[in-house]
């Protein structure tokens, strides 16, 4: 038998996976949108970039900015009863109404 894969993606065939339209380079707007700290964001992960991608447990959540790390931000989310603050590139983040 193979031993079960135990990677950062291991489950993610659906939950990272494009519609078959939407497939391809993502637009240049999203890596150059910039935010503040305070704001708050939605963690959506775009498959097609690989760098400063969160783990899957964060996809689909809202969180806040509270600092930037380079050219990545760091996000503060609340998964349980705990924060954390993952670090997630500009790509994968969009603006919470």
């Amino acid at each position: 038998m193979v031993r079960m894969s135990k990677g950062v993606r291991a489950g993610t065939r659906k939950i990272i996976a494009r519609k078959p339209r939407e497939r391809g380079l993502s637009r240049i707007t999203n890596s150059l949108q910039s935010f503040e700290v305070g704001n708050r964001v939605n963690i959506v992960i775009d498959p097609s970039i690989h760098k400063g991608m969160p783990h899957k447990r964060f996809h689909g959540l809202t969180g806040m900015v509270s600092s930037m790390q380079g050219d990545a931000y760091i996000i503060e989310v609340k998964v349980g009863n705990k924060f954390k603050h993952p670090i997630i590139s500009s790509e994968h983040l969009r603006k919470a109404n």
